[in-house]
């Protein structure tokens, strides 16, 4: 997810994304406490993914 992606989507949709990635985020953290994930490098993609998502809403914020 890129940076220049995420400036282009409105408050709604990066809300949307949001809730997506902590969705992304608890069923990735079920599957490794169950021993099933495959790809352990998805945990930190999902969550620097959510900070770059906060980080535009806070943007988003301060000029509102």
């Amino acid at each position: 997810m890129k940076v220049s992606e995420l400036r282009q989507k409105s408050a709604e949709e990066l809300n949307s994304t949001l809730v997506e990635l902590g969705r992304e985020q608890f069923n990735l953290r079920m599957q490794k406490s169950t021993g099933q994930l495959s790809k352990p490098d998805q945990v930190k993609k999902v969550r620097r993914n959510i900070a770059r998502v906060q980080t535009i809403v806070n943007e988003m914020a301060r000029k509102a």
